[in-house]
C-alpha cells in the first residue's frame, strides 16, 4: 500500500479473470495464438491432450474454452447485467435468444444488457486457413442496479470506427493512442450505451479506456468528474511502467484514487492499457454463475425461470452456430434490420 501522498491505492498481479471493482464485476483477457483454420472454422490441429468442452489449457498458445469444433462459448443464459465485448484481434460470431446475429472483430464492441434474461453464443472462427488466426479480446461484465436488473435484454454494436481514438504526442514527441470505449475524453464521445445501462446515466462515471503507448510515452489520466468513483489501470502488455513516478512490473492492476491526475509513462517497450472506471452501483450482489442479482431469492428465481422459459428459446439449429467463412462483419438486429461497418 503506497502513502496517502500517492494517487496509486494497491498494486495487484493479474491472474484469470481479472479483478474489478463495483460497479463492474470481473474483466475476462483473451490472447489466443490460434493456428490456421481447417476450411470449416475449426484449428487446422490436434485437439488431442485438451478437455473438449472446458478446454483452458492455453496449450501451445490457445484454448476451445467451452467450443467442441470452433473455439468459444456455445449457447448459455445471463440475467442481471451486461457485456461489453472489446475485440482487438480476430473475429466473433455472435448469436442470441433475440434473435440477433453478428460477426464483429478488429476494433469493434458489442454491448449487451442481459436484463431479465437472454441466450447467447460467442464463437471463435477461424477463417484464415493459409496463416494463423489470432485473437486478443476483452470481455467486461458490468452491474446493473436493481432498478435495471428485470429491464428488457439489449443488443448493441460500436463498430471500430465510430469508437473515437485519439493520438497524444508528449513533450518528446512519443504518442499515446487511447479509444474511448464510454466516458468521455476530452472532446472524444463515444456511443451512447444502452438505455438501461448504469453507464447511460452521466452522473455514474463510467469509463472505458485502451491506452497503447510508444516506449517512454508520457500521458496525464485526467481527475474523475466525482471523486467517489471507483478506478483501476491495468497494465497487460509491455515489461514495466511508470504510474504516478511508482514504477510498476507488467502485467498488473493498479488500483487508483479518482480525485487526482495520473501520470503514465511506458517502460522501454511499447506498453498498452485498459482502464475501467465508474461510481460504485453500493447494492448487494448474489452471483451464481451467469446470474448476478441481489439476494439469493432472485437467484433460486433465475434458474427456475430459465428452466421454465429458456428466456425466450433458442432459434438457432445447434448450440454454437459460426456464420460462414466468407461473411463480412455484419450485425443483424432482433427487427430484421442489418448493418455493417462503413
Amino acid at each position: 500500500m503506497s502513502s496517502s501522498a500517492s494517487a496509486i491505492l494497491q498494486v495487484q498481479p493479474l491472474g484469470f479473470p481479472w479483478q474489478t471493482q463495483d460497479p463492474f464485476l470481473f474483466c475476462a483477457y483473451h490472447d489466443d495464438a490460434y493456428p490456421r483454420g481447417n476450411g470449416r472454422m475449426a484449428p487446422a490441429a490436434s485437439l488431442a491432450g485438451r478437455d473438449i468442452g472446458q478446454d483452458f489449457s492455453r496449450k501451445d498458445g490457445w484454448s476451445m474454452y467451452h467450443g467442441d469444433s470452433v473455439p468459444g462459448f456455445p449457447a448459455h443464459p445471463h440475467r442481471g447485467f451486461e457485456t461489453v465485448t472489446l475485440v482487438r484481434k480476430g473475429l466473433i460470431d455472435h448469436s442470441d435468444s433475440l434473435g440477433a446475429t453478428a460477426r464483429f472483430g478488429g476494433g469493434d464492441v458489442q454491448w449487451v444488457t442481459a436484463g431479465r434474461g437472454i441466450v447467447h453464443s460467442e464463437m471463435f472462427p477461424l477463417v484464415k486457413e493459409d496463416e494463423s488466426n489470432p485473437l486478443e479480446l476483452f470481455q467486461i461484465w458490468l452491474n446493473l442496479p436493481r432498478r435495471s436488473k428485470m429491464a428488457a435484454p439489449h443488443f448493441t454494436m460500436f463498430w471500430s470506427g465510430d469508437i473515437p481514438r485519439l493520438t497524444v504526442r508528449d513533450e518528446s514527441g512519443r504518442e499515446t493512442q487511447v479509444a474511448v470505449v464510454a466516458g468521455r475524453l476530452g472532446d472524444a464521445t463515444p456511443p451512447a450505451p444502452p438505455p438501461d445501462s448504469w453507464a447511460a446515466h452521466p452522473e455514474a462515471d463510467v469509463a472505458i479506456w485502451t491506452l497503447r503507448q510508444e516506449p517512454g510515452a508520457r500521458f496525464t489520466l485526467p481527475r474523475a468528474a466525482h471523486s467517489d468513483a471507483r478506478r483501476t489501470l491495468y497494465c497487460f502488455k509491455g515489461a514495466s511502467a511508470s504510474i504516478d513516478g511508482q514504477r510498476v512490473q507488467a502485467p498488473c492492476a493498479v488500483v487508483l484514487r479518482a480525485d487526482a491526475e495520473v501520470s503514465v509513462e511506458a517502460g522501454e517497450t511499447v506498453t498498452e492499457f485498459l482502464l475501467l472506471q465508474g461510481r460504485p452501483i453500493a447494492e448487494p450482489v448474489a452471483q451464481h454463475g451467469p446470474f448476478v442479482m441481489n439476494t439469493q431469492e432472485e437467484i433460486v428465481q433465475a434458474f427456475s425461470d430459465y428452466r421454465r422459459t429458456q428466456f425466450g428459446g433458442w432459434p438457432f439449429e445447434g448450440s454454437a452456430p459460426v456464420h460462414g467463412r466468407d461473411a463480412s462483419r455484419f450485425a443483424k438486429h432482433p427487427d430484421g434490420r442489418v448493418e455493417a461497418p462503413i
